[in-house]
């Protein structure tokens, strides 16, 4: 036993979270527990999780997230494989920066102010003070991450990795500096990508301007939602099949409030539906102008600068005004001169910087950018023939419909947090050299008046080289050797783009191997409403203060519960209470077992030698028909059970059906193990000393077993309880996970415990209709389906478990008005005297049966509606809609007994 374990080895009463999970992960810690080596005589699994920013603190959508991960690990490596989760950070350029600048706003100071290297030692301070932690709250939910290997994407190392695989690409000649319009953010001063742009819809206006021709024959009129940009416009271009403006293609137009003629193209491009079919063609300000400007050779006139303000090719009057400030006096001046035709109430969406939310501006600016289409090949073929596979499956078309057109990547960004561009200029010549450290001449000129670019890469440049860049490449470690490819990445559907896509692709390029064989995509956790989880907007859930409430065990299980891969998640901490009662129930059924091991003492193989002496018993006759085997039936049933769920979470993790594994743990422990074998095992406890033994070795073998099942889970738990248990080992985490021992599974032992259940239950409710305690024994008749259905076992076993005392009978009574009667399937009808009721005793049953009427009707109201409703049945996935049926048939059931009850008491 290590001298680090807690010596505590018994359950306290209550089950306090915070003082278990805070125990054990340092003790987990403290034994190196997550920490990998290379070991080439052990299969490896390895994960490298999604770094999250410096910036970030926890969400709810990261505690799912990375709760999956360290399910998969735990769960492998008790598996016996050598389990690698390696940690890190993202340096994430434009939110770290505006982090800093918003720190040094306060100060009265801008960057600028401060200076490029001053500012860079402000940013790398707040790293160093704030940018870890997210990964100190990875701790208190739990995860069994490497963290002797953690990373940061800026780390020395990791610096080399992104100049060498930079240098690569620039040599290659996949990097060319080029003239496009690109996403421009004027409050963040730096360009974005496509994929970080967040669209909001906007209620704004269609202008419709007047565009006089040059001649003087007349007019074009064309329809914008920005009409500031017409003072960039190089041309008006309509659509060649249009019959409206085939006369008038090789025209020109004079350009309002400027002193340009414009000419009128043709270009398929044009849709001929919006607006009057002719569009003002702003090369400068539009991707698709841009576009249709290259085509026809068209000049590009910026005439919104970077900050977002007109620059002098507006014009005098526009000069120097804000963009908006701008459209409006745009719109004063058409108006005026007669040139503003009519104005429609339009909503679209708008592009927004998703950091700081300010609209964004397409501006023609000169970037650095990426060639894709050759490298984006490889990359579509892996995922083709099947060696890189995403689950759900339908996200792999969304990425190949991505991937296969692809367009050139723009990789610079205007900051200075990040990795600068390693592209040294020579002042004299103007050729531009890439190189890992700073050129000391120009290889052309040989000057050594050499400037390196100011701007820096985007940050998911960086973030592409996160598989093998954390393992040690360019070099050849051994850990890129033994744990590369890694097994899995989970992560959003919102970074298909950003991040898989350009990992998959980076990986073929540079070593030419996938960088994981799966890709789970895990559910979206929405808010109750269905709404986004935003802070901002005041919808978002903090994970820290629900561990706080909770514990990390149950916000991990309810997570992973929820996990399913057909529908988002809607979030409620009502769930995350309901687990953690879950936990309370596993807590106070394991002291039971706990208290009533009193002088057991199992094999030193957990159990299975004792287990052999069991089931070694004759077994009694079934319902359906002889059971082969031996041992008690509730015995043999639970193991059968037990066995199936062991089943189900292996094959639930192997394909990443999360909440199949945590649905079928909870119901095997809450309604097999505690509610009934645990009660039948009761009696047996007071039984003589081998009824005893025998019993307590089930209670164990189980209890341990299914421990072992939930750990991944549920680790914190899981380990307090199992410490307390006889057990070998220092730690659950280390301990064998279960397999599946089909000589225990047995269906018709299954069947026949399903039907002696049903049996109880439908006595027990007979009991409840009558408000008769369960203590108190109840005379009841069976009238059986076939004579010898029952055998003298199995009545025994339905008058102990309902606490009745049973005859059979021939025939239904003469008198079914005395009577309430309710039917097992496959084996009767049962009946039961009512009691005899004086008038408050019935006045006082008649007011609950109503109530309980009434909840029922509004609940059967309810289901029934969702049935009726089109939109849920032709949205809801085909297990939600079952369910809702189950419901109402069993409302409606419910509903008819009651209503025969109240009948009789009202008749």
């Amino acid at each position: 036993m290590s001298d680090n374990k807690p010596q505590e080895v018994s359950l306290p009463t209550v089950y306090d979270p915070t003082s278990v999970e805070t125990k054990w992960y340092k003790y987990w810690m403290d034994e190196n527990y997550f920490h990998a080596e290379v070991d080439k005589s052990r299969p490896k699994y390895s994960i490298t999780i999604p770094p999250p920013n410096v910036t970030g603190s926890l969400h709810i959508g990261q505690a799912l997230c990375y709760s999956i991960q360290d399910v998969l690990t735990r769960w492998k490596r008790m598996q016996g494989f050598n389990t690698l989760c390696l940690p890190g950070t993202d340096h994430a350029g434009i939110a770290t920066q505006n982090k800093v600048e918003q720190q040094i706003a306060d100060e009265g100071l801008t960057r600028h102010d401060l200076g490029r290297e001053e500012f860079l030692k402000r940013v790398w301070a707040w790293k160093t003070k704030y940018g870890n932690t997210i990964l100190h709250q990875f701790r208190k939910m739990g995860f069994s991450f490497d963290w002797e290997r953690e990373r940061f994407t800026m780390d020395d190392q990791y610096i080399d990795a992104v100049l060498e695989s930079f240098v690569r690409l620039f040599n290659k000649g996949y990097i060319y500096r080029g003239a496009r319009v690109i996403n421009w953010c004027p409050r963040c001063h730096t360009a974005i990508s496509d994929i970080e742009v967040e669209y909001v819809e906007q209620h704004s206006h269609l202008w419709y301007l007047r565009y006089p021709l040059e001649d003087g024959s007349g007019h074009v009129v064309v329809a914008t939602t920005r009409p500031e940009t017409m003072l960039g416009d190089t041309a008006v271009a309509v659509n060649p099949n249009d019959d409206r403006y085939k006369a008038m293609v090789g025209k020109n137009v004079k350009l309002p409030l400027t002193d340009r003629v414009i000419p009128i193209i043709a270009d398929e491009f044009v849709d001929m539906e919006f607006g009057t079919g002719a569009v003002k063609t702003t090369p400068a300000h539009d991707p698709n102008n841009f576009e249709i400007g290259l085509r026809h050779n068209l000049p590009q006139v910026v005439v919104i600068g970077p900050d977002g303000t007109m620059t002098q090719e507006a014009g005098t009057r526009y000069e120097g005004q804000d963009r908006f400030k701008a459209r409006q006096m745009v719109l004063e001046d058409l108006q005026a001169l007669g040139l503003l035709e009519k104005t429609e109430d339009y909503s679209h969406s708008v592009g927004t910087c998703e950091r700081c939310h300010t609209t964004i501006e397409p501006l023609l600016s000169e970037q650095w950018f990426c060639k894709m289409k050759e490298l984006a090949q490889p990359a579509i073929e892996v995922v083709k023939q099947g060696k890189v596979k995403f689950f759900p499956e339908r996200y792999a078309g969304i990425y190949l419909e991505w991937m296969e057109n692809v367009r050139d990547w723009c990789i610079s960004r205007q900051l200075w947090w990040g990795h600068r561009i390693p592209i040294y200029k020579c002042e004299d010549c103007g050729e531009y050299m890439a190189a890992k450290s700073q050129a000391e001449a120009c290889s052309v000129c040989g000057s050594a008046n050499m400037m390196q670019d100011p701007d820096v890469l985007d940050t998911w440049f960086s973030s592409a080289l996160w598989p093998f860049a954390t393992m040690g490449w360019p070099e050849q470690t051994p850990e890129m050797e033994y744990f590369y490819p890694t097994d899995v990445l989970v992560t959003a559907r919102d970074i298909i783009y950003l991040w898989v896509a350009r990992m998959i692709f980076s990986s073929l390029e540079y070593l030419d191997t996938i960088p994981f064989k799966d890709v789970y995509i895990y559910a979206t956790v929405m808010n109750e409403e269905g709404k986004r989880m935003s802070k901002s907007l005041g919808t978002g859930v903090n994970p820290l203060l629900l561990i706080e409430q909770f514990g990390a065990d149950a916000l991990r299980f309810d997570l992973i519960q929820q996990a399913g891969k057909n529908q988002d998640i809607r979030f409620s901490d009502k769930r995350v209470e309901i687990i953690r009662n879950f936990c309370n129930k596993i807590w106070n059924a394991s002291r039971f077992v706990i208290m009533n091991l009193e002088g057991y003492s199992p094999a030193s193989n957990m159990g299975e030698a004792s287990l052999s002496s069991i089931l070694s018993e004759p077994s009694h006759s079934s319902i359906l028909s002889s059971v082969e085997g031996c041992g008690r039936l509730e015995d043999r049933w639970i193991l059968s059970r037990l066995n199936r769920t062991i089943e189900a979470v292996n094959a639930s993790f192997t394909t990443y059906d999360m909440d199949d594994a945590a649905r079928a743990l909870y119901e095997f422990i809450w309604n097999d193990y505690c509610d009934w074998y645990i009660e039948l095992a009761k009696p047996r406890l007071r039984g003589d000393a081998e009824e005893r033994e025998q019993v307590q070795a089930i209670l164990h073998y189980v209890l341990d077993t299914t421990l072992r099942l939930m750990h991944p889970i549920m680790p914190f738990i899981t380990e307090e309880i199992w410490q307390a248990l006889p057990h070998e080992g220092d730690s659950i985490m280390m301990a064998k996970f279960p397999e599946l021992d089909k000589s225990m599974l047995d269906q018709a032992v299954e069947d026949e415990m399903a039907l002696l259940m049903d049996g109880t239950r439908i006595q027990r409710d007979l009991k409840a209709s009558q408000n008769i305690p369960l203590r108190q024994n109840m005379e009841v008749s069976l009238l059986a389906y076939d004579s010898g259905i029952v055998s003298d076992e199995e009545k025994a076993f339905l008058e102990s478990t309902a606490n009745t005392t049973i005859s059979f009978i021939d025939c239904a009574p003469s008198d079914p008005e005395n009577y309430v009667a309710n039917t097992a399937l496959k084996l009767g009808t049962f009946y039961m005297p009512r009691p005899k009721l004086d008038e408050a005793q019935r006045q006082a049953e008649l007011t609950r049966v109503n109530a309980e009427l009434a909840s029922i009707e509004k609940e059967l109201a309810r289901s029934s509606g969702k049935l009726a409703n089109e939109s849920f049945v032709s949205k809801a996935p085909p297990e939600i809609i079952e369910k809702e049926k189950r419901i109402v048939a069993e409302l409606s059931e419910k509903k008819q007994h009651l209503d025969d009850r109240k009948a009789a008491l009202t008749g």
